[in-house]
């Protein structure tokens, strides 16, 4: 699996979870996880989530880490397991460096307290699995109480943790899949 931080700011509007996205703006072929930072805004019409669709909830931040894996060798249900071990590998990461920072997971969500600090969502292509994990840095003027990286948690440098992040998913990912290939069948 391949990582990236991509240092220009993008706009993420839902139209990027799309099959080989990465792959066409990034010439990074195959099994890939990037991260940028930019304004986040996805309308109704490129939800994925039919659940906040019916809910006619948007999504809105001023300011978000975005993570976009895609991947051609999983099910639907596959990628939501990596989604879940990346946002419970997030969630370790923030407690081990800001220890008086409690993180709350409720399914593929964080919270601090009853403030929402992440979106996410994973789904299935034509061609493959995809991923996004969206963490707020700026929660001013999201439309649900929100947390953010910056001002409730205390990160200044949002490369370094999202570099820190792809690196420790990528390493379990991968751990996971020797651990797969070093045992013997049962009869």
């Amino acid at each position: 699996m391949k990582t990236m931080f991509i240092d220009e700011k993008i706009k993420y509007t839902g139209e990027q979870l799309a099959p080989h996205w990465i792959y066409k703006n990034f010439n990074i072929m195959g099994n890939a996880v990037v991260a940028f930072t930019g304004e986040c805004e996805v309308n109704l019409n490129h939800m994925v989530d039919i659940e906040d669709v019916i809910n006619n909830e948007p999504i809105y931040s001023r300011n978000m880490l975005s993570i976009i894996e895609e991947n051609f060798n999983s099910s639907l249900i596959e990628m939501v397991y990596k989604q879940r071990l990346l946002v419970t590998i997030t969630k370790e990461l923030i407690e081990k460096n800001y220890p008086s920072v409690k993180i709350r997971r409720n399914g593929d969500d964080l919270y601090i307290e009853d403030k929402k600090l992440s979106v996410s969502i994973a789904t299935k292509s034509v061609t493959s699995a995809l991923i996004h994990f969206g963490l707020n840095i700026d929660a001013v003027n999201a439309p649900v109480k929100a947390a953010d990286l910056s001002k409730d948690i205390g990160i200044k440098d949002i490369k370094k943790f999202a570099e820190n992040l792809l690196k420790t998913y990528k390493e379990e990912v991968e751990d996971i899949n020797l651990a797969s290939s070093k045992v013997r069948g049962v009869i």
